[in-house]
Order: structure tokens, then sequence, then C-alpha cells
């Protein structure tokens, strides 16, 4: 064949693989990103082809894409839920809200949205879901033959008074009615909106039926922006337990998490700060990272902490025994190893000078004595209501 009847291919040399999109913060947000959730059968990794350049000088976070909550209003199946945790103090919990606004990026419920299929990341502080028969099931649980009167914790998976609870105001009639029947509850939170709620949770506390734990991570209200973005600041966290304490309700200050070289350094001044606030017990976690949190976690130290983002995992691994998480129940909360016993001693020893108790006592003082379920039947049309057969 003739070199004028032959067809040449050009071969191209091998590009160079396009390098991972920078991760950026957006404002207001935790998370970093939106990752796949665990049962998702696509993985999928952005890439920097170098059409995208960083904000100059002259430009504003807010020109970016701005991610904009939503509220989803729901009916839930159940609405106590319980457990059997040897390491928790409460044994049933109800939360009005899935998600939350707050953006924690230690949150460990985010992994709970994967059974949503979304995403533990920007969904989970964006896409939330209220549950706002909560109220009405919560009432005919109350109603049911045999139930036995325990202390329900609200808002342990995610914030009951977080912002969208100003519109739907389910954690108040959820309130409401354990104020009528006269039983015991724990609130959990680290929105000051719970001030709101201290007519009803002065008088259930005078007869020891009402406690509140506020969440106080940190005291550096610049780090608390990034940390825990929508939640209220940590100035305003301390006057709320001032509130309370003056209305005569127990508050216990929840330390958590306990994080190394991120929050861990001022542990002996939060404590000292809420004891001051009129903070009458305490307790504390150290960083728990399950399933989807491990990554999202880590994506925001090297966002926001690159020159220590190493040094707090390998902390976070002695306290594990190497791993990142273990889930076991012995040392999920507190670690194990050296370092985990030296935070152990600090809070301890904290806690002794500053005359708090532990917050074990905190659930343990609560009085299930004079329930009255009876006081709720106003509400419905008949006993069959509740889950209870009529006579007639």
């Amino acid at each position: 064949m003739s070199p004028e009847n032959r067809t040449f291919i050009r071969i191209a040399e091998p590009e160079e693989p396009l390098a991972q999109a920078p991760l950026r913060a957006q404002k207001g947000r935790g998370a970093v990103g939106n990752i796949a959730h665990r049962f998702h059968q696509q993985q999928r990794s952005a890439e920097d082809d170098g059409w995208q350049h960083p904000l100059t000088d002259n430009d504003s976070e807010d020109s970016e894409r701005s991610l904009k909550t939503q509220v989803q209003a729901v009916q839930a199946k159940t609405i106590l839920s319980r457990n059997q945790s040897p390491d928790l103090p409460f044994s049933v919990s109800l939360n009005p809200y899935q998600g939350c606004e707050h953006g924690c990026i230690y949150c460990y419920a985010r992994p709970s949205h994967s059974y949503l299929e979304l995403s533990p990341g920007l969904d989970f502080e964006t896409r939330l879901f209220a549950k706002t028969n909560a109220p009405e099931l919560l009432k005919k649980a109350l109603l049911k033959p045999g139930y036995h009167p325990e202390p329900i914790a609200v808002g342990v998976n995610t914030d009951a008074y977080q912002p969208c609870e100003r519109e739907f105001g389910i954690t108040r009639q959820v309130l409401e009615i354990l104020h009528r029947s006269r039983h015991p509850v724990a609130m959990i939170t680290k929105s000051s909106l719970i001030e709101r709620d201290i007519d009803l949770l002065s008088e259930m506390a005078a007869q020891r039926k009402a406690t509140a734990a506020i969440t106080l991570t940190t005291l550096d209200a610049d780090l608390a922006r990034i940390l825990e973005p929508r939640a209220t600041t940590p100035a305003r966290r301390l006057r709320t337990i001032r509130m309370l304490s003056d209305a005569g309700i127990p508050v216990c200050v929840s330390i958590a998490p306990v994080i190394p070289f991120i929050t861990e350094p001022d542990l002996e001044k939060v404590i000292e700060a809420a004891a001051d606030a009129g903070a009458h017990s305490a307790g504390y976690i150290v960083l728990r990272l399950p399933q989807e949190l491990n990554p999202l976690f880590q994506e925001w130290l090297q966002t926001h902490f690159p020159d220590r983002a190493a040094r707090v995992m390998n902390r976070v691994r002695d306290m594990r025994g190497g791993a990142d998480y273990v889930a076991d129940f012995a040392q999920r909360m507190k670690g194990t190893g050296i370092w985990a016993d030296l935070i152990r001693q600090r809070f301890e020893k904290a806690a002794a000078r500053c005359g708090i108790q532990d917050r074990g006592r905190h659930f343990k003082g609560l009085s299930t004595a004079d329930f009255r379920p009876d006081l709720l039947m106003s509400g419905l049309q008949n006993v069959a209501d509740a889950g209870q057969l009529s006579l007639f």
C-alpha cells in the first residue's frame, strides 16, 4: 500500500488525571458537601477541571448558590422511641423533627438521613421533616392500657427547638400534653427558644417532672460559627442556662462533643462558665464518628483546620483503639486509653471544683408519681381513639 493511501492515527499522550475539586464551606452551613448515603448504589466525586475559579476579594460568598431550608410536614407512624443502651440515662425519647437546621458538623444523627434516601451532609440540615401528628400520637400512647410512665427525653436525635419550631410549634404541643398529664420530661437543646416554654417547665420542675439539658460545646463564638453554624451562640446559651435555673428548672450542661485540639483545650472553662450560669449537673461525650459522619467530619477538618486535621484524627484514633470509631457501648461515649482517661480526670476534677453533679443524677431525680393520663381524655372524641375499646 502506497504511503498516500494509508490512514495515520495520532495517539495522544495520556493526560494527567483531574485533581479533586477543592473543598469549600458554604456560609451558614456545617457540612462542606453532600456525600452519597451508604445505601446509594452510585458513588460520585467532584473533580476540578480548571474552569472553576476561587472567589476574588470583590466577590461575596453570598453569590454562591444558596441552599434554602425546606421543611416538609409528615405523618409519623409512631413517636416514642425506646432503647436499652446501658450508656444512656434514659430509655424513652421523642423527636418532633427529622433533620436539623443547626447544621452541627459533629451530629451523630446525620447518618439517619440515609434511611430517607437523602445525604447525611447538606441534605440533613436543609431538607427537614416535621412530625405534625406527634402530639396526637403521644396522647394516644400515654392513654394506652398498661402504659408505664418513664421520663421522656425530648430532642435527643435532632433539636426540638431548631428554627422551624417557631412556625410549627410541635414541641410546645408535646410539652403541653406532658404537663397536663403530669408526665416527667427531660428537654435537650442548644437553642434559646426553650425560654418560650419556661412557664410550663417551671411548673413541672416544681413537682420534679422536668429538667433541661443545654449543650455547650465551646465558648468561642468564632469556632461555634463553623462548628454549629445555625445554633444559638455560646454566650446566649449561658444566658438561657441562667434563665432556666432562676425559674427553678434543674439544668444540666452537656459538653458534647469533646473534640481533641478543637474544643478540648477549653473543657475546664466551659464547665466553670456553665456553673457560674447556674447549671446544676454536667456530662461530656468525646467525638463520635459513626458511618457517614466520619468522612463528613474529616472534610470539615480539612476545610477549616488543615494545619491540625491529621493531629486531631490521630488523637481520635488513640481513644478508639486505632479506629476512627468503635460502636461498643463500653467506649463509644468516652473512649479508652490514656487520652480518654486524661479527659475524664480533667472533667471530674473541674466538675468537683465547681460543685456540679454527674449527669446521671439529673435524669434520676425525675418523678413518675401522680401520672394522670385521664386528664388527656378531654381532647379525644372517645376512648377508642386512644387505642382502647369503648364499653358501649
